[in-house]
């Protein structure tokens, strides 16, 4: 069992799933998720249904009923849990730069039309290369 396959037993429990649900879901068998679960303090019930848990530290908490579907407990979990899964947002072969500067690979994940590969290439290729060790 890899860490994604981890990531998402912890999120479908959080979202009230049972054992066998969540089996079927990630392609695990029931007794790799019940053991799993059990392991993580995730056995017991499922959460109702009117709570989730935070992607980020597992901890419930209540859904809004008619609101947009929430998956985080506050902001700093939201921006923790992107930080370190910004492998998720862009990485497709379309999406791939090479920076104009470096001539580093890159992944342009936020615009269209970025030509370098950071703020550093950036000031360096405007300003010269004095300008970026300031």
């Amino acid at each position: 069992m890899n860490n994604i396959e981890k990531e998402k037993i912890r999120y479908w429990r959080g979202e009230g799933l049972g054992y066998k649900a969540v089996a079927a879901k990630t392609g695990l068998t029931e007794n790799a998720v019940k053991g799993f679960c059990k392991r993580s303090g995730l056995d017991g019930e499922a959460a109702p249904a009117n709570y989730t848990a935070c992607r980020q530290c597992g901890k419930p908490f209540e859904k809004k009923s008619g609101a947009e579907k929430k998956r985080f407990c506050c902001g700093p979990c939201r921006s923790a849990w992107w930080r370190q899964h910004a492998y998720l947002l862009a990485q497709k072969e379309e999406n791939r730069r090479v920076c104009a500067c470096c001539g580093q690979p890159f992944y342009d994940c936020k615009s269209a039309g970025r030509k370098y590969c950071g703020r550093p290439c950036y000031i360096a290729a405007r300003f010269g290369k004095e300008a970026a060790r300031l």
